[in-house]
Order: C-alpha cells, then sequence, then structure tokens
C-alpha cells in the first residue's frame, strides 16, 4: 500500500507540473494557446517497406562545409550555372565555380545583426528581419528568379540580382505567415505553398507538434496581380512542384507524410487526390527531366511519431515535460537526424530509394535536385550541401 500510495503521489506531482510547468522547461511553454490536433496519418500497412540497406548516400560527396548556412533550396538557371540557393542570413547565393557570391537578399532591413554566425540555427530570432529565403525557382523564359520567404512572402528578382520585389503577402485578407515553396508554369503563374497561419518557419517545431491545419497552396497570376487560394486546411504544406505536361502539380503534405496531386488541365481540373504515401515526412519535391519526382524526406516515421499523431492528447501531456523542443523532436524523428531522398514515377510508383539511416554523412534534407547525372542536396538545417553520383 506504501509503494502504491508513493506511486500515486508521484503520478499526481508529475501531472501537476505538466498543468502549471513552472519553470518554463517544455517544449510549448512560450506557446500558452498551444492545441495539438488530430493528425489522421495513413494506417502503419500502408507505408512502403522498402529500404537502402546499403546506405549509399553515405557516398555522397560533402561540398562547401562553413561556406553555406542552411541551404534550403537548390536552383539552377537558365542556363545551367549554379547552384544558386537561399541561406539563413537572408541572402541568395550563387557559386560560380570558384567562389560564393551575394546574387540577391530579400529584406531592405539588412544591418549588422544579419552578418555571418556559426550555425544555420543562430540567425532563427532575427529572421524575420533578415528574411528567410526558402523554395527558389528561375522563370526559364526570362531569367527572373522566384523566390518564396518565409516571412517576406513571394518575391521575384531580376537575372542580374539585388534586391528581390514582393509580389504577394496575403491571399484573401489573410497573410502568408509562412511562405515555403513554388513552381511556374508554361504561362508564368506562380504556385506556392503557405505552411501555417498560426505559426512561423521560427517556431516550425510548434508547428510539427501541434498539428495545425491552417496551411494553403495558392495561385499567384502575373497578369492579374492577384493570388488566390487553391487548396486550403491543409497540415504543414511544405514542397512543391509542377509535372513535365504541366497537367498536374504535386505537394507535400509535411503532417501527413504524403504527395498529393492537384489537377490543373483535364476534367479533374481543380481538384485534389492522394498522389504516394511517403516513408516519412517530407520536406521539398523536385522534378527531373524525365518527369519524375524526388522527394527529400525529413526523416522516416516512427511508430512514436505514429502514436503522438493519432492521440493528441498524450502529444500535449509529452510535451508539457520538463524537456526541450530539440529533444522532444529528437524523439519525433527516431533519435538521430538521418536523410532520406524517394524517387516517384509520373503516376506515383515508387522507383528507388537512398537512404543514410545513420546520419553519418547525410545527417538531413530539405531538397534534392538532379542534374547531368547528380543528385545535389540542401538542408535547412545543415552547414554544407551534399552532392550524390546516379551513376
Amino acid at each position: 500500500m506504501t509503494l502504491a500510495r508513493t506511486l500515486a503521489a508521484l503520478f499526481l506531482l508529475l501531472a501537476l507540473y505538466c498543468g502549471i510547468d513552472p519553470f518554463n522547461h517544455s517544449a510549448i511553454s512560450d506557446f500558452p494557446h498551444f492545441q495539438a490536433h488530430p493528425i489522421h496519418l495513413s494506417p502503419w500497412s500502408s507505408l512502403p517497406t522498402e529500404r537502402d540497406t546499403h546506405n549509399l548516400l553515405q557516398n555522397s560527396e560533402i561540398k562547401f562545409l562553413n561556406q553555406v548556412q542552411g541551404p534550403e533550396s537548390v536552383a539552377f538557371d537558365p542556363l545551367g550555372r549554379g547552384p544558386y540557393t537561399g541561406v539563413a542570413d537572408g541572402r541568395i547565393l550563387f557559386w560560380d565555380g570558384h567562389s560564393w557570391n551575394t546574387f540577391a537578399y530579400t529584406s531592405s532591413n539588412r544591418s549588422e545583426i544579419c552578418d555571418p554566425k556559426p550555425s544555420p540555427l543562430s540567425y532563427i530570432k532575427n529572421e524575420h528581419i533578415c528574411g528567410r529565403p526558402l523554395g527558389l525557382r528561375f522563370d526559364k523564359k526570362t531569367g527572373d528568379l522566384y523566390i518564396a520567404d518565409a516571412y517576406l512572402g513571394l518575391m521575384k528578382v531580376g537575372p542580374e540580382g539585388g534586391l528581390a520585389t514582393s509580389l504577394a503577402t496575403e491571399a484573401e485578407g489573410v497573410p502568408l505567415l509562412f511562405t515555403n515553396d513554388l513552381d511556374i508554369d508554361e504561362e508564368g503563374n506562380v504556385y506556392f505553398t503557405d505552411s501555417s497561419n498560426v505559426y512561423q518557419r521560427r517556431n516550425f517545431l510548434q508547428l510539427v507538434f501541434s498539428g495545425e491545419s491552417s496551411g494553403r497552396v495558392l495561385k499567384y497570376n502575373p497578369n492579374t496581380k492577384q493570388t488566390t487560394v487553391l487548396v486550403r486546411n491543409l497540415q504543414f504544406p511544405n514542397g512543391l512542384s509542377l509535372s513535365k505536361d504541366g497537367s498536374f502539380f504535386v505537394y507535400c503534405e509535411g503532417s501527413l507524410g504524403r504527395l498529393s496531386k492537384y489537377w490543373l488541365k483535364g476534367g479533374k481540373a481543380g481538384t485534389s487526390e492522394v498522389f504516394a504515401i511517403l516513408p516519412g515526412f517530407p520536406d521539398n519535391v523536385r522534378t527531373n527531366e524525365k518527369g519524375e519526382f524526388w522527394v527529400a524526406i525529413h526523416c522516416r516515421r516512427t511508430m512514436y511519431a505514429y502514436l503522438f499523431a493519432i492521440y493528441p492528447k498524450i502529444r500535449k501531456l509529452t510535451l508539457k515535460l520538463p524537456i526541450s523542443a530539440k529533444v522532444q523532436f529528437l524523439f519525433h524523428i527516431g533519435g538521430w537526424p538521418h536523410g532520406v531522398v524517394a524517387k516517384y514515377s509520373p503516376e506515383g510508383e515508387l522507383m528507388q530509394i537512398l537512404e543514410d539511416s545513420q546520419g553519418k554523412v547525410v545527417k538531413a534534407i530539405s531538397e534534392v535536385e538532379e542534374k547531368d547525372g547528380k543528385l545535389w542536396m540542401g538542408s535547412v538545417l545543415m552547414p554544407f550541401m551534399a552532392v550524390y553520383d546516379l551513376a
């Protein structure tokens, strides 16, 4: 009986601690209105079972170590030059074959607080001032670079670079709070994602933990200068890429771990459907010259994350424990960072998986761009790029 009473007392003390979080040590202590929403993941049995047992991504070459901080997106201009990448200090850099040069920037309020720092995470508190370019795409006809800046919205800069021009900061009266990725069709229309209307990029961990569904997919019309909402009520929409024939685009649903397809042409135009169930939680997606889709997967889905998703009350209780957001995130991804990329056919069939399950070389991947038989991989969390030779 004494043991039972002791355990009961400890349980009550733990419940009281979680209820009031007196020392503000929890992952959500700075978010008094935090809500944990249901995340309706596909059944565990529907996950792809294929694995890269050889950990082929460990054969990748690490490039530009400590020369680029948090290179989220990787792009090459219409002449094949580059890569170009957006980094944590708010600039877009260009590799000229010998060195990195500042090509463009998104914020007109840059100052010494945007100067180089030791790691990508060092910039987070000033991102809203310095800008944080995420998705990058070149218009192949004009050479203009379109930019999804997490805080400043949809932007564009000409072939000569410089300060980017704002194109959209809201849609239907609702501000763009977390502009994430984009693509451009043959007519110059820009399709892009706004990941959340509740959490900005600097609070992306809380967005992951919350599962809230204010994300949107949008379209910017360069002729009318109007932005319209195509899909709404999404849980962390992220990467977006058009099909080779332009009949549809796919977009990543980060919280649900899947790719969805939005039809632009044909009898299904204006409708969405599930394109593929992914082995983990995606970031960006890019189309190669054959029309196949490369998906950067932040981590494989774990049973912990699965249970975390489908039981929101337990999730919130766990998040109120005196455990930092960083450690909670490590639980979520399986204990350590590990890179995964997956290639899908235009019909949504899984074609190939490459990974570094031990995180020895490629610890995290935000985007994978195929060029000349190589995969160029960037990560918003890492101070380098990784290049994998497909030959």
